[in-house]
C-alpha cells in the first residue's frame, strides 16, 4: 500500500509538470506568431498597390518607385517632404531585360501613363533625393491615397551610379 500512496503524488507532480510545460510552449508559440504577423511587411510596386485599392490602407508596406523630380517639395518649418513616385518593375530580371535600372527609372519618370503615387515623408530631405532616383520606402497607405513613410524608412539609389552603364546596357539589348 505504501507504494501506491507514493506513486500517486509522483503522478500528480508529473502531470503538473507536463501541463506547465505545455502552457509555456503554447505561450511561446503564441508570442512568436503574434509578433510575426504584427511586423509582417508586404512589398508592392506602385501599380500593384493602386490595384489593391482600399484593401491596402493601413497595411505595413514596402514600395519602390522612380522619383519624379518636378514633384519634390519641402517645407522646412514642418519638415514635411512631398514627392511623387512612378511605377517601376519589382523584378530585377525584368529591369535588366528593359535595359538596366537607369533606363527603367528614366522611362518611368517620362511616361505619363505610369501608375503614380504621392508620398509624404517627415524629416529632412535625403541628399540623394532627385529626379529619376529609385526610392524604396516603408510605410502605410492612407485613406487619402497618399503613402506615408514611417520611421525614416526612405532609401534612395542614386541614378548617377548607373548612368555610365546605360549606353552599354542599351547596346547589349539591341
Amino acid at each position: 500500500m505504501e507504494e501506491a500512496v507514493e506513486t500517486r503524488p509522483g503522478l500528480a507532480n508529473r502531470a503538473k509538470f507536463i501541463v506547465g510545460g505545455v502552457l509555456i510552449i503554447a505561450a511561446v508559440i503564441y508570442l512568436v506568431i503574434s509578433s510575426t504577423s504584427a511586423s509582417a511587411q508586404y512589398f508592392f510596386t506602385v501599380e500593384e498597390l493602386k490595384q489593391r485599392g482600399d484593401t491596402a490602407i493601413g497595411m505595413n508596406i514596402r514600395i519602390s518607385g522612380a522619383v519624379i523630380g518636378d514633384s519634390i517639395s519641402y517645407d522646412a518649418e514642418s519638415l514635411i517632404l512631398r514627392f511623387t513616385v512612378a511605377n517601376v518593375p519589382g523584378d530585377n530580371k525584368e529591369i535588366e531585360a528593359q535595359g538596366g535600372l537607369a533606363k527603367v527609372l528614366h522611362e518611368a519618370v517620362i511616361d505619363p501613363n505610369r501608375a503614380r503615387l504621392e508620398v509624404i515623408y517627415n524629416g529632412a530631405p535625403p541628399d540623394l533625393l532627385r529626379d529619376e532616383a529609385q526610392a524604396i520606402m516603408t510605410g502605410q497607405l492612407g485613406a487619402d491615397g497618399i503613402f506615408y513613410v514611417q520611421d525614416q524608412e526612405l532609401l534612395l539609389k542614386c541614378p548617377t551610379k548607373y548612368e555610365e552603364a546605360v549606353p552599354e546596357q542599351a547596346g547589349e539589348g539591341g
